[in-house]
C-alpha cells in the first residue's frame, strides 16, 4: 500500500525570487567585467569574468530546472520532474571543473612570460564584482541549506567571491610592486581552492542520480525504529532515496504478527516515519509471518 500525498514545492522552487535577483546582478556585472579584463590584460579578471559566466549560465540553468521541476506528475512522470535540478546541479558543477582546469592551464602558460597588468583599473573593476558577489551570497547562503541545486548556484558565487578578493590581491600586489607574476599565481590558487567545494556538490549529485541514500537520512536508526514498531516482527528491503533535494522517499516490507491489524499498523508506520525521518512519500509491503520472498535485499 502506498501513501502519496499531493506534490509538494521542492526546496528551491520556494527560494526562487532570490534565484532571479542574483542572477540580474550576476548578468550586469559580467559584461562590464569582460570589457574591463580585456581592456587590463589581466588573466586574474577575466578568470573572474569566467567564473561569472558560469554563474550566470548556472544560475539560469538552476531557475529553469525549478520551473520544470515545478511541472505537476503525469503518467509518463509519476514522481513529476524533480530531478531536473538535480541535472543542472550536476552540469554547474562539471562546467566550474572545466573552468578551473581551463584557468590553471592559462596560469602556467601566463608563468612562462608574464605580461604587463593594468593593476588600477583591474583593482576597481575587481571591487565591484566583490561587492555583487557578497549581495549575491548573502541572498542564496540560507537558501542553499535545502537544496542542492541552489547549493549549485551558491557555490558559483561565493567562488566567485574568492576570485574577486584574489584578484584585488594581485592587483594591490602588481600596483605596488610591479611583480606581474602574482597575476597568474593568484589565478593558479583561486583554481585550486575552488575545486574541492565543486568536487563534493558533484559527488552529491551524482548520489542522488544513483539513488543512494540521503545524507539527512540515517538509515540504520530508520530501520531500527521500524523494527521496534509494535506489531512487527521483521523488516527487510528497506530503500531510501531522493527524487530532489529534501525530497526522499522510501519503500520497505513488513512482516507482521498475525494478532495485529494491517491498517492499524500501516498507519503507525506511516506517521512514525513521516513525522520523525525527512520522507514524504513512503511505500509500505505488509506481509504476514511465514510469506516467502524468491529474494531479499537488506
Amino acid at each position: 500500500m502506498e501513501n502519496i500525498p499531493t506534490q509538494a514545492p521542492s526546496a528551491a522552487s520556494q527560494r526562487k525570487k532570490s534565484l532571479l535577483i542574483v542572477l540580474a546582478l550576476s548578468g550586469i556585472y559580467l559584461i562590464a567585467e569582460v570589457i574591463g579584463g580585456i581592456i587590463t590584460n589581466s588573466l586574474a579578471l577575466l578568470a573572474d569574468a569566467a567564473h561569472m559566466l558560469t554563474d550566470v549560465v548556472g544560475l539560469l540553468l538552476a531557475f529553469i530546472a525549478i520551473k520544470i521541476g515545478e511541472k505537476k506528475a503525469d503518467p509518463s512522470r509519476t514522481y513529476g520532474y524533480y530531478r531536473t535540478e538535480i541535472l543542472a546541479a550536476v552540469v554547474n558543477a562539471v562546467v566550474l571543473l572545466g573552468i578551473s582546469v581551463y584557468v590553471l592551464f592559462e596560469a602556467y602558460q601566463r608563468f612562462q612570460n608574464p605580461p604587463e597588468v593594468q593593476s588600477k583599473s583591474m583593482l576597481i573593476v575587481a571591487g565591484i564584482g566583490l561587492v555583487v558577489n557578497i549581495i549575491g551570497m548573502m541572498i542564496l547562503r540560507k537558501d542553499s541549506e535545502g537544496s542542492l541545486n541552489m547549493k549549485g548556484a551558491y557555490f558559483e558565487v561565493l567562488s566567485d567571491m574568492l576570485t574577486s578578493v584574489g584578484v584585488m590581491i594581485a592587483g594591490v600586489i602588481m600596483l605596488t610592486s610591479g611583480w606581474y607574476y602574482a597575476d597568474p599565481l593568484i589565478s593558479a590558487a583561486i583554481g585550486l581552492l575552488i575545486f574541492p567545494r565543486t568536487w563534493r556538490l558533484l559527488k552529491e549529485a551524482i548520489n542522488v542520480l544513483l539513488e543512494g541514500t540521503p545524507n539527512d537520512i540515517d538509515i540504520h536508526e530508520l530501520r531500527k525504529v521500524l523494527e521496534q514498531t509494535q506489531g512487527v516482527s521483521n523488516v527487510h528491503d528497506l530503500h531510501v532515496w531522493s527524487l530532489t533535494s529534501s525530497v526522499n522517499a522510501m519503500s520497505v516490507h513488513i512482516v507482521k504478527n498475525k494478532d495485529v491489524s494491517q491498517n492499524q499498523l500501516l498507519k503507525t508506520l506511516t506517521e512514525t516515519t513521516v513525522n520523525n525521518f525527512k520522507i514524504s512519500h513512503t511505500t509500505f509491503q505488509i506481509e504476514e509471518e511465514g510469506y516467502e520472498e524468491k529474494e531479499v535485499h537488506l
